[in-house]
């Protein structure tokens, strides 16, 4: 009996092993990583916009781990090798590239026409295209807080501004810094130095040598490297950093910091890729995306003064404040034309195209 069902049940298991199709185990397959690329316009230094974008970059790869893979090219001019960077890029395979500079709106929307499934993401730009999104931050808000700061720190009620080129995005950070510090010393001038290069710091130097012979105790600037602030520290005077902390370089020079978050737009932007959902836009982010954040205080700044700008930091946050509204008296240029009236604002399309100076800049713009 036993040895007849043994065979029985052998007999099952044959039919049965015959009779069935093998269905191989599935396995899930794990996607590519996301190829993103990254152009800088300057080198990779210690501080400064290109430090805060490859700090953003860094970010994207923390984020993501396994699932992206940068890649950067740094000190690339402005026009025809910009293009030239951007097309390889898109030609090797990245699916989005990020290209922060203005200078790199145009070569970035010749490249996009050709590369229709490649994502661009114009930093500071502001044409876009179904395959081009831009983005920007208001430095304008950050300028603004860095003035009350230097108003209640200046002696001399005279402040130096080093900056590139008189584009709209410089324009709004003299024009907040100065009304910024008119917020807290009505009666304090900032003088401008123009040098029509974003990344030059033998003459970044020089600029803010002949600013600080000319009464200035503080300064500010709107270029690519920490030469300002070291040439604060070399002088004694002190010094608003922009872009990134710069304390290592102006340990005692430096009472402020602006600087400039871009991990999580980055991240995000990436993550919209691999997702399948990015879609070209236009962000404007400030203080209240988190975009723009100003601390980072030197030694030398009173506890009252930090928190003062960290209470109007929160106010700008929560739109309390706007630093290019006008109280009961009017915004006027410097050269005396009423640009704000009593108890108004400007519209971010005003904002976007201001080609003015506010009153107390001293000086003119470079034409």
């Amino acid at each position: 009996m036993y040895k007849n069902l043994a065979t029985a049940l052998r007999a099952a298991c044959v039919s049965a092993l015959v009779g069935a199709v093998f269905i191989p185990p599935v396995f899930a397959q794990t996607p590519p990583p996301v190829k993103a690329g990254f152009v800088y316009v300057s080198p990779i230094t210690e501080a400064g916009w290109t430090r805060q974008h490859d700090e953003g970059r860094k970010a994207v790869e923390a984020a993501l781990g396994s699932q992206v893979k940068t890649t950067f090219v740094e000190n690339v001019a402005e026009g025809a090798d910009a293009e030239r960077v951007i097309r390889d890029l898109a030609a090797t395979g990245h699916q989005i590239i990020f290209t922060p500079s203005f200078g790199y709106m145009e070569p970035t929307l010749k490249v996009a026409q050709d590369y229709p499934n490649v994502k661009f993401e114009s930093i500071t730009g502001y044409k876009t295209a179904p395959n081009v999104a831009t983005a920007n931050a208001r430095y304008y808000e950050g300028r603004y807080l860095a003035g009350i700061a230097a108003g209640r720190m200046s002696k001399t009620g005279v402040a130096g501004f080093v900056a590139g080129f008189p584009i709209p995005e410089v324009l709004q950070g003299i024009n907040a810094f100065t009304l910024g510090m008119r917020s807290v010393n009505p009666q304090a001038t900032v003088k401008v130095v123009w040098l029509n290069v974003w990344f030059d710091p033998p003459k970044e130097r020089d600029a803010a040598m002949a600013l600080f012979n000319q009464d200035v105790d503080v300064i500010a600037f709107h270029t690519g490297s920490t030469a300002v602030m070291a040439a604060a520290q070399e002088r004694g005077k002190m010094a608003v950093a922009y872009h990134s902390d710069m304390r290592k370089t102006g340990p005692d020079a430096q009472i402020v910091a602006v600087t400039h978050q871009w991990g999580s737009y980055y991240t995000e932007r990436v993550r919209a890729v691999q997702g399948g959902t990015w879609k070209s836009a236009n962000l404007w982010g400030g203080v209240r995306e988190g975009m723009i954040r100003v601390g980072d205080f030197g030694p030398r700044v009173p506890a009252a003064v930090q928190q003062e700008v960290l209470n109007a930091q929160k106010a700008i946050g929560a739109g309390r404040l706007q630093p290019f509204s006008a109280g009961r008296a009017p915004v006027r240029d410097n050269e005396g034309q009423e640009r704000v009236a009593p108890g108004q604002g400007l519209t971010d399309a005003q904002i976007l195209q201001m080609n003015w100076l506010v009153e107390g800049v001293v000086g003119k713009l470079a034409r």
